[in-house]
């Protein structure tokens, strides 16, 4: 395990005055939870300690002072790119389900076979993703990002259109079909990884790293926009799809999505290369990482391993046969997947990113499985883009109370809330099955899905937060990769569960599995927050509650 830290070491060997202040924080976070109360860790401040650290002080506050504050120009340059990129994600996202439902109209299979694809894609190689963003500049994570995801759902929008323009293809030449189906979700799998690399670059690196200097608050506010910005295309996208498909046609909806992609992928790349140019803290983290990576392009510590187990292996065993097997092992054991998992479990955040992964497990979302369930019970194109757009707004609300709520209540208490208030609304849903009223039974669904919002990116804001503040730089793309990796397993699960149960009259099954799940989800997050805090709630307020009104009588 302490070679696979080689690159943190060697960063930090790079950076003195950042090993101090990185010491200061780490010593007084592990003495204290975000609420300020003793927790009795495992760092013990002496004496030396806390010279130490009046010593840095007045070297940490010079350094903040002479930290530019970030160009509002550029990061509206920022902003505007991610904007770009996240709405051809989200058209995609949304408009898929209604071209495959059009394709096969008495099945959910189609959907839920892409939901399957997309969601193993990001499963199998988000951890590869997240790495490869940790061992990779900046302009190379940048060029690849935006023209894979771009021209990949180009080329599946492309494939959309001659299913749709060639409707009885299936009739007439059904390998053909397939081919042209297994085509589209190969590309909407690449685009989605693509979209991945992106993401974690921009929400786990660059906001972290250009909110560096100064007070906690801009990376909250920073994390607040970003959020804001997906769930706005969120908002937005399905809703202009859905009136492309109700007033318009799939076939305009698709054309529509194939020239937004080709169009806003050189605008997007001009503006995040004119962010990455303008921020020294960018230019200056992308060349720590550049030291970091070998000329040769492989990884020093796993032909530094091979050659120790090798040696290892002829000095004990003595036959080619078993030092082969050993070598490939350690090839295993050593892969950028494997690496990447090691480093997530042994982060301190663990619990709440399980808890965070297991609300993927869902059909309870605008998702491809619920939108094909909705066109199946005769709900308008637009109409189910109006709902997700209601979804998406109070979804925005969210990120607008996150930095209020934090600044109150803390980031860890913050997730606690908002996961709890998640479930409370997801009850509805629940409910819901045992309505024999259609449209009632619909609407409360519809209902539900859209007000629990309110609690769930909260949640996803918390956590995020919690990960940039406990995880360190030099794994915060391999985590991030990881993470992406257990929502989008989450993801294939219910996608399996769809295929398996593909008749939608048995859609209440896969909303009482979906329920489970998010009851499973908090109970782990409050078994963390009860770990670091020692209690859930204030006991002596609670009491002080139920003596008052006696007292008073």
């Amino acid at each position: 395990m302490e070679k696979e830290r080689s690159g943190c070491d060697q960063d930090r060997a790079l950076q003195p005055s950042d090993t101090i202040a990185s010491t200061i924080a780490q010593s007084s976070a592990s003495g204290r939870t975000e609420s300020g109360i003793e927790t009795g860790g495992n760092v013990a401040i002496t004496e030396s300690n806390i010279v130490d650290q009046q010593d840095a002080e007045p070297e940490m506050m010079g350094s903040q002072e002479t930290v530019a504050p970030p160009s509002r120009l550029l990061l509206r340059y920022l902003y505007i790119g991610h904007f770009l990129a996240r709405w051809g994600a989200r058209m995609w996202e949304f408009s898929v389900a209604l071209y495959f439902i059009s394709l096969w109209p008495s099945s959910l299979l189609f959907a839920a076979i892409y939901g399957t694809v997309e969601s193993a894609s990001s499963a199998l190689f988000g951890g590869v993703v997240g790495k490869w963003v940790d061992t990779s500049t900046y302009t190379k994570v940048l060029r690849i990002w935006l023209l894979t995801q771009n021209f990949s759902f180009l080329i599946a929008g492309g494939m959309v259109l001659v299913l749709l323009f060639h409707s009885n293809l299936k009739s007439t030449n059904f390998m053909a079909f397939i081919s042209l189906v297994i085509l589209i979700c190969f590309s909407g799998a690449v685009g989605v990884l693509s979209a991945l690399a992106g993401s974690i670059m921009i929400e786990r690196e660059w906001v972290v790293v250009i909110s560096e200097g100064h007070p906690p608050e801009t990376l909250t506010q920073m994390n607040s926009v970003i959020r804001r910005i997906d769930l706005i295309c969120k908002l937005f996208a399905p809703v202009a799809s859905g009136f492309f498909v109700s007033f318009a046609s799939l076939k305009a909806s698709a054309v529509a999505f194939a020239l937004w992609n080709f169009a806003s992928v050189w605008l997007a790349y001009w503006l995040m290369n004119s962010v990455y140019s303008g921020i020294p803290a960018l230019r200056e983290s992308n060349r720590r990482r550049k030291q970091q990576i070998p000329s040769d392009g492989t990884k020093g510590r796993v032909s530094t391993l091979e050659g120790g187990t090798l040696h290892d292996e002829a000095s004990v065993h003595g036959t080619e046969e078993k030092s082969l097997m050993r070598r490939k092992m350690n090839l295993i054991m050593n892969s950028s997947f494997m690496v990447s998992w090691r480093i997530y479990l042994r982060q301190e955040v663990v619990l709440p990113g399980v808890a965070l992964a297991l609300l993927y497990f869902t059909v309870l979302s605008f998702g491809t499985l619920m939108t094909a369930y909705l066109k199946w019970e005769g709900i308008p194109a637009y109409v189910i883009g109006i709902g997700r757009g209601i979804s998406a707004t109070i979804g925005i609300t969210a990120t607008l109370l996150y930095p209020l709520l934090h600044s109150r209540i803390s980031t860890l208490r913050t997730g606690l809330w908002s996961i709890w208030c998640q479930w409370t609304f997801l009850i509805v849903c629940a409910a819901s099955i045992w309505v024999q009223n259609k449209h009632l039974s619909v609407s409360m669904l519809m209902g539900g899905v859209a007000t629990s919002r309110l609690g769930l990116w909260m949640f996803d804001l918390s956590v995020t937060q919690l990960m940039q503040d406990n995880v360190p730089e030099c794994d915060r793309g391999a985590v991030g990769g990881v993470q992406n990796s257990l929502q989008s397993s989450m993801e294939l699960m219910s996608g399996i569960m769809g295929i398996i149960i593909s008749d939608p009259l048995d859609f209440w099954k896969l909303t009482l599995g979906s329920f489970l799940a998010a009851t499973l989800a908090p109970i782990l997050y409050s078994l963390h927050v009860y770990h670091v805090r020692k209690h859930l709630f204030h006991m002596e307020k609670l009491l002080i509650m139920v003596k008052w009104p006696r007292k008073s009588s």
